[in-house]
């Protein structure tokens, strides 16, 4: 009997990509493989890992859920799962409204996904289990990541701000801080498997230390990585502007594997919308973080997230944002419509702005933006990078005989498929010949190729995972390909 295959869709932040690794090394850890690319619900479990932040999030579940009801009412055996922070808000309502969903669970219980499986197939009716606090610290569990040569460390969980517009604390709880001895451990047994890369994650990644009562655990953090042998990049998201102290600038700058990157949200560049939005910072502190940061890492590429037409916006209150855009000059910024969200203070807020309005500012933002991005890109023409090659972020290179990675500023670069062979993992030497406000090319001979223990780990993976000829066969192969590791986005308080 052939063992039963499992699909996870993911919706939302980084955190929700590393909760979805955590879910598929828990379900192979039950005996399930992952099902084939492009299945489309065509696996014995499908897991919908879910957000809450964007108001749209609910239709979009339960309309792939409502696509996924044929195929299971063909399909004795086949089971639903939601979890997730919309799992977490919509509790009671979720079978209610999709009765073939099988298992219901949040935020704070991921590791019970087996057991609840399991439980609905023996009992057969929906099992609906959410916990209000956190019953393990999440890395406690298996992981089947997605990446041979990245990977994310969650640093903490939770978020102790009160931001208006944002759900998220109410749904991920409190701050809680992992042990730094964990977290450095977890870090050297990556390292261990090859993993060249990692990312530090957390809600609010550079307050971590308030948990265990230690206002610089995040600086100190920062150099202890760069102490780890064979690590060769590190990066964080998101910070949050409040803490951004003099401390965390000063170890990024001294610490030569922390990348020269930097993902620090503004959200608006007016003081009025910000005491409005409970920021608790205001445009010249922000814009002082960025001087700061430029003054001691001048070729760190800094990026944002923008939320147009909060709640009593002005035009005014727009351009003291497009002003910030423009003093920032920002790599890329993620820029978001304002979204009413049930729950939160800025839904009840008077001042909602018309949709139309939301829409004019938006796309004056995007443009702005989009000349600032190829602006600050054309600046990179000439310079020679160091790419670490990835897997699957250049969509045409299979057209245009390329290759993709990214540079350590994680610009994307786009690169001339040199003689040698490649792996993801591995890292080239280029001179960058072209910018767009996206991506940049290098269209040149390739300087050098450097061959990883990345690399290496990839290939193995691979290898691994390949079909095994007809036969007589040892062990069993295990099924698709791995996923590149998805370059940083917006957190969870973006939208």
């Amino acid at each position: 009997m052939s063992a039963k295959t499992y699909e996870v869709r993911t919706y939302g932040c980084q955190m929700n990509v590393h909760d979805s690794e955590r879910l598929s090394g828990l379900l192979e850890g039950a005996g399930y493989v992952r099902a084939p690319e492009g299945a489309d619900g065509d696996a014995d479990v499908v897991v919908f890992n879910t957000c809450a932040v964007r108001e749209n999030a609910d239709n979009k579940l339960y309309g792939n859920l409502g696509r996924l009801a044929p195929m299971k009412s063909k399909r004795p055996g086949m089971q639903i799962a939601v979890g997730g922070c919309l799992a977490q808000k919509d509790r009671d309502t979720i079978v209610t409204k999709a009765p073939w969903v099988d298992v219901v669970f949040g935020t704070h219980n991921i590791g019970k996904l087996p057991v609840l499986l399991e439980r609905a197939r023996v009992q057969e009716e929906a099992q609906v289990e959410i916990a209000e606090s956190l019953e393990a610290f999440p890395s406690t569990l298996p992981t089947r990541r997605e990446s041979a040569y990245a990977a994310w460390v969650s640093i903490s969980v939770g978020c102790n701000n009160t931001c208006t517009f944002c759900i998220v604390p109410a749904l991920r709880g409190k701050e809680k801080d992992r042990r730094p001895g964990d977290i450095l451990a977890e870090i050297e047994a990556l390292v261990a498997e090859g993993v060249s890369e990692i990312t530090l994650l957390g809600q609010n990644v550079n307050a971590y230390g308030s948990d265990i009562g230690d206002r610089e655990a995040f600086s100190k953090l920062l150099r202890a990585c760069g102490n780890v042998e064979g690590l060769e990049r590190v990066r964080f998201t998101s910070p949050h502007p409040r803490d951004f102290t003099d401390d965390v600038i000063a170890a990024m700058a001294a610490t030569p594997n922390v990348m020269p990157q930097l993902h620090m949200p503004l959200q608006s560049g007016s003081d009025t919308i910000l005491k409005a939005m409970r920021r608790s910072y205001r445009q010249e502190r922000f814009l002082g973080i960025i001087e700061k940061v430029r003054a001691a890492i001048p070729h760190a590429a800094i990026s944002t997230d923008i939320i147009v037409g909060f709640p009593g916006e002005t035009e005014e209150d727009f351009e003291q944002t497009m002003h910030t855009v423009r003093e920032a000059r920002f790599a890329n910024a993620f820029t978001f419509q304002y979204s009413k969200r049930p729950g939160t203070p800025a839904a009840t807020m008077d001042g909602q702005i018309p949709k139309e309005v939301v829409q004019e500012r938006y796309m004056r933002l995007v443009a702005l933006q989009e000349e600032i991005s190829w602006e600050e890109n054309k600046k990179q023409v000439g310079r020679t990078l160091d790419v670490m090659v990835a897997e699957g972020e250049g969509r045409k290179d299979g057209a245009t005989h390329r290759l993709s990675g990214r540079a350590p500023d994680n610009r994307l670069v786009h690169f001339t498929k040199p003689d040698t062979d490649v792996r993801p993992g591995d890292v080239v030497t280029v001179e960058i010949t072209y910018a767009a406000p996206h991506h940049l090319l290098a269209e040149g001979v390739t300087t050098s190729v450097r061959r990883t223990r990345a690399g290496d780990a990839w290939e193995k993976r691979n290898a691994a995972q390949a079909p095994q000829p007809a036969g007589v066969m040892l062990g069993l192969p295990s099924v698709g390909v791995p996923a590149p590791l998805p370059p940083a986005t917006g957190g969870c308080a973006a939208g």
